[in-house]
C-alpha cells in the first residue's frame, strides 16, 4: 500500500494524486513549498514554516485556498494518514491549472498538495567525519530576479549548483552571491567559527532565512556563544576553524574541507558538534511544533 497524500481537499492514494500537465507549477516552477520535520509526533516549527510559506505565497501574488489554520491541520492529518510520528513534510502550492501561457490570470485557482514521507540526505557517517564543499561557478539569484528568500518551485539555480557538486564527486556545493559574498549552499545554510564566535550571512546576501538556522541560532546564543551576521568571502572560510551546514533535510552536519583546504583540523569541530547534539535534543525534547 502506497502513501496517502492531501491534494485540494481530499487524502488519496499516491497513485491518484495527479495534477494537470497544465499545472504552472509544473510548466512555469509558478509556486512555492515548504520541506518539513516531524519528530516523536510533533510536527517541528510548523508555524515558522506556514509563515514562510504564506509570506512568499503572497509575494508571488498565491492566493491559497486553505488558511494557515487549516493548512496546519492537512499537515498533521497527512502524518496521521500515513501512520508517521517521524516524518518529512512536503507541503506544495502551486499557481494551479491554466494554459499553455505565462499569464497568472489563466490560472482560475491554486493547487495545494501535501505529502508525508521520510527523507535522509546524507549518510550517517557524514554527521561523524564531515563535508567536503566546493564554490561553484553559478552564482546564487539576485532578489530582483528571483528572490531567494521566496522559497518557490524555480529551483533551477540551486540544481545548477549540485549539479556542479556532482561532477566534482562532493556531496555540496557553495553559491556566491553576485558581489562574490558567501551565500549558501544548494538547499541549506551556513556557518562558521572563528576564535569561538558564530559567523553566518545575514539575508540581505541573498539566501533563505532557514528555519534551522534560526533554531541554530538561537541554540548558540543560549549557550553564550556570540553569533554576527554578516558578509563574508570565500577566505574567511578556508581560515574558519570550524564549518557546518543547517537545514530541514539535513538538519546540521559538520563541513571540514573546502575548495580542496583543509578547515581547521579537518575533523568536526567542538562548537559544531556541540550545537549538533543541542539541536537533536532540541527537536526530539522539546515539543516546539503541533502535535500529530
Amino acid at each position: 500500500m502506497g502513501l496517502i497524500i492531501y491534494l485540494d481537499g481530499q487524502y488519496v492514494e499516491e497513485e491518484q494524486a495527479k495534477v494537470s500537465v497544465f499545472d504552472h507549477g509544473l510548466l512555469y516552477g509558478d509556486g512555492v513549498f515548504e520541506g518539513i520535520r516531524a519528530y516523536n509526533g510533533v510536527v517541528f516549527k510548523l508555524k515558522e514554516h506556514l509563515k514562510r510559506l504564506y509570506q512568499g505565497a503572497h509575494t508571488m501574488g498565491l492566493k491559497i485556498n486553505e488558511t494557515p489554520e487549516e493548512m496546519a491541520q492537512v499537515v498533521t492529518e497527512t502524518c496521521r494518514r500515513n501512520d508517521l510520528t517521524d516524518a518529512y513534510i512536503r507541503l506544495v502550492v502551486t499557481r494551479g491549472k491554466g494554459d499553455l501561457g505565462l499569464d497568472p490570470r489563466k490560472c482560475a485557482k491554486t493547487t495545494t498538495f501535501c505529502i508525508s514521507a521520510t527523507i535522509k540526505l546524507y549518510p550517517e557517517e557524514l554527521y561523524q567525519t564531515g563535508l567536503e564543499l566546493i564554490t561553484v561557478a553559478t552564482r546564487r539569484n539576485i532578489a530582483e530576479a528571483c528572490n531567494p528568500r521566496v522559497k518557490s518551485l524555480n529551483y533551477l539555480n540551486n540544481i545548477y549548483a549540485k549539479m556542479e557538486a556532482n561532477l566534482a564527486g562532493v556531496p555540496e556545493a557553495v553559491l556566491l552571491n553576485n558581489e562574490g559574498y558567501v551565500a549558501e549552499a544548494t538547499g541549506d545554510n551556513i556557518f562558521f567559527v572563528r576564535d569561538g564566535v558564530l559567523y553566518t550571512p545575514p539575508i540581505s546576501a541573498g539566501l533563505l532565512e532557514g528555519v534551522t538556522r534560526n533554531c541554530v541560532i538561537d541554540l548558540a546564543k543560549k549557550r553564550g556563544i556570540e553569533v554576527r551576521e554578516v558578509l563574508f568571502t570565500r577566505m574567511d572560510l578556508y581560515t574558519a576553524d570550524e564549518c557546518f551546514l543547517t537545514g530541514t533535510a539535513a538538519e546540521a552536519i559538520p563541513a571540514v574541507k573546502y575548495d580542496g583546504r583543509m578547515i581547521g583540523t579537518g575533523q568536526p569541530g567542538e562548537i559544531t558538534k556541540m550545537l549538533i547534539q543541542d539541536y537533536r535534543d532540541y527537536v526530539r525534547n522539546a515539543g516546539d511544533g503541533e502535535k500529530i
